[in-house]
């Protein structure tokens, strides 16, 4: 028996959006009477954490407490429309309708903080949940206030439309020019391994990665989504298949009980760096991030496993089966 190590590396680059564009979201925003604001989206948080970013940069653009912001979502039979939650698109395309929303509703508060305070709306600043005159902080009303003064006093709405939407040019027939998406992240991930040549097993031991995410709206929910992808990648490179034992296909998984996947003691060690560089047209800089995670460890799994014991293996799972094959193949080779 020889254990072998080797090092493996990839870099990718994702992009947010899909089809050149043309896929819009929608958002609706309206407060209540005592200063609530209700987000309205048709959009779908598949544990990506779309009810927590959302809600964090309308209330960064309302100049309002979080908590203070809640998020109504899901429901394509009452929320206006979205394309959906695929291509990495969803903080970057919701994220701007969110703001263009959040600033028309903020502008209809300031209105009537105007009329309230005696002063002129640009002279106001929203901040923290409360309304002030620009250089005169002691002169204020709370969001709330003014909330209720809008609604019991002046007989008006507080409320705001948003939608994101990148026009979709189309190909250059004679050059094939293109703008294929609104932006682009980029990773590079770094992956140590250890094969037995016995027995065929590899095992990760460790991967290293840099993404880079525009802006990170709320850094522990990046790591956690980066951990996650690593995770989803690191098994689909090596465990995860309706066939596993192909080309054979029988025995194959009859239920989810018998699918294989990873547990606890089959995660690698990690150690990964977020840099930040805002994307021109995210909400504050957002790119989209969830799916790229899980997309370099398997270049860099297979990489490694090369580097280790100098075969190649095209098509995955890489199961213990088939590293045994090539290492065959390989000896026997002329």
């Amino acid at each position: 028996m020889a254990i072998k190590n080797g090092r493996g590396i990839a870099a990718l680059n994702y992009p947010t959006g899909m089809n050149l564009g043309g896929d819009p979201s929608q958002a609706l925003i309206y407060a209540q009477p005592t200063g609530g604001f209700v987000i309205k989206l048709a959009s779908t948080d598949l544990g990506q954490g779309l009810k927590t970013v959302i809600p964090q940069i309308a209330a960064e653009t309302l100049g309002v407490p979080l908590e203070s912001v809640n998020l109504d979502t899901g429901d394509t039979d009452s929320g206006p429309h979205c394309m959906g939650t695929f291509a990495s698109r969803a903080t970057h395309r919701v994220g701007n309708a969110v703001i263009m929303a959040a600033k028309e509703a903020k502008k209809q508060l300031l209105d009537v903080a105007a009329d309230e305070l005696e002063a002129a709306p640009e002279d106001l600043v929203m901040s923290d949940g409360e309304i002030f005159v620009r250089g005169v902080p002691s002169k204020k009303k709370t969001v709330f206030d003014v909330a209720l003064a809008a609604h019991f006093k002046y007989g008006k709405t507080i409320s705001g439309r948003g939608i994101f939407l990148k026009h979709n040019h189309g190909v250059d027939p004679e050059t094939g020019a293109c703008d294929p998406d609104s932006t682009e992240a980029h990773c590079t991930t770094v992956a140590d391994v250890e094969v037995d040549t016995e027995t065929g097993h590899v095992k990760v031991l460790k991967l290293s990665s840099a993404y880079e995410v525009g802006r990170a709206i709320n850094p522990k929910m990046v790591e956690g989504q980066i951990i996650g992808g690593a995770v989803m990648g690191t098994g689909i490179t090596l465990l995860e298949s309706s066939f596993p034992n192909y080309p054979q296909f029988d025995p194959h998984p009859g239920s989810f009980a018998e699918y294989m996947m990873m547990g606890a003691a089959d995660v690698p060690e990690m150690e990964s760096t977020i840099l930040e560089m805002g994307s021109v047209d995210g909400p504050f800089g957002v790119k989209g991030v969830g799916e790229m995670t899980a997309n370099s460890p398997l270049p860099a799994i297979v990489n490694a496993i090369y580097d280790a014991v100098g075969v190649w293996i095209t098509d995955l799972p890489v199961t213990p089966e088939k590293v045994l094959r090539a290492l065959e193949e390989k000896e026997s080779a002329p």
